[in-house]
């Protein structure tokens, strides 16, 4: 079958902004978009710049913009993508700098992986029992890692992400997952924890993720980075961290609920904002239009009908469970 494959070329040395090439080729059944550019750059044009390496999905080398999403190259069929959009268009990751052609700068990647402490600390964990031997995890703590230890670094999670696009500086979804491994290993200290869980309660950290589950649809090794972010999330509320005003939502969502049966959207901006009185003087507009649509809850009405039962939801809910 001869098709049409749309590139995105670019080479700083001659181009002032990137650009699309076509190009026509017959393609054989069970070709990948990988072995096609294998194959352009052997054929058609040597200059044709790209990353690669295991074939295999496992190195995450070779993940591009395939047809305005994020994925491994050597993974998708060229027909698949054909029948399904009718096109093919391939370029680089979204949202990095682009070196040439098909090949992102992943600089900005790995100085947010680097920014998480990607490893055990030594002042909690040695690495070895005190007769010299490497102490290993048992097999019983393998399921604490939730699959996060899979992710193969490819940065199809942080191209996707929608609050990277706009804010650069988000730590971004692999780092926070990895994070989250690092947070569930059993051989650092609650200690080293909290700490971990302190940095991540500044700026672009956890609470700035919107939950657009972008990430989770285009990981290759079923991550699920949200997720992760999710546990990072109530580590911190456990940990009685709730600085930010993503923190404050959360608690004062689930205050509210318990307290009055409801949502009470007249209070639950007063709980986000806190004591900070430049930004309830921002809310107060908000405030005033609310009570002239409706919206803010009379406080003299009855208790809603039912609300012991949900107390006892929210009661059963912070029981230890039984060993």
């Amino acid at each position: 079958m001869r098709l049409t494959i749309t590139l995105q070329r670019f080479n700083p040395e001659q181009d002032a902004a990137p650009h699309d090439e076509q190009i026509r080729l017959d393609v054989r059944r069970g070709t990948t978009v990988l072995d096609l550019l294998i194959r352009i750059k052997n054929e058609v044009d040597g200059s044709l710049a790209l990353r690669y390496s295991c074939r295999s999905a496992i190195c995450g080398s070779c993940a591009m913009d395939i047809n305005g999403g994020e994925k491994l190259a050597c993974r998708t069929s060229v027909r698949k993508e054909y029948a399904r959009h009718g096109r093919l268009r391939i370029a680089p990751l979204r949202r990095f700098p682009v070196i040439k052609d098909l090949v992102a700068d992943m600089g900005p990647f790995w100085s947010k992986i680097r920014n998480i402490t990607p490893w055990l600390s030594t002042s909690a964990f040695a690495g070895h029992r005190s007769d010299g031997t490497a102490e290993s995890l048992p097999e019983s703590t393998e399921s604490r890692y939730h699959n996060v230890d899979a992710c193969i670094m490819c940065g199809a999670c942080v191209a996707a992400c929608t609050v990277h696009e706009v804010s650069p500086g988000f730590a971004g979804p692999a780092a926070l997952a990895k994070a989250d491994r690092f947070l569930s290993d059993p051989r650092e200290s609650e200690r080293v924890k909290r700490a971990r869980l302190e940095v991540l309660q500044e700026a672009h950290g956890i609470w700035d993720c919107t939950r657009c589950n972008y990430c989770v649809e285009v990981c290759p090794k079923d991550v699920k980075p949200m997720e992760a972010i999710i546990r990072l999330r109530r580590a911190s509320l456990d940990h009685r961290l709730a600085p930010t005003a993503g923190a404050r939502h959360i608690t004062a969502f689930a205050d509210l609920i318990e307290g009055q049966g409801r949502l009470n959207e007249a209070v639950m901006p007063l709980k986000v904002v806190g004591p900070d009185v430049s930004r309830f003087l921002q809310v107060l507009p908000l405030g005033i239009r609310m009570f002239f649509k409706g919206k803010v809850p009379n406080p003299m009405a009855h208790r809603l009908a039912g609300l012991s039962q949900i107390q006892a939801i929210f009661r059963r809910g912070r029981r230890p469970p039984v060993a």
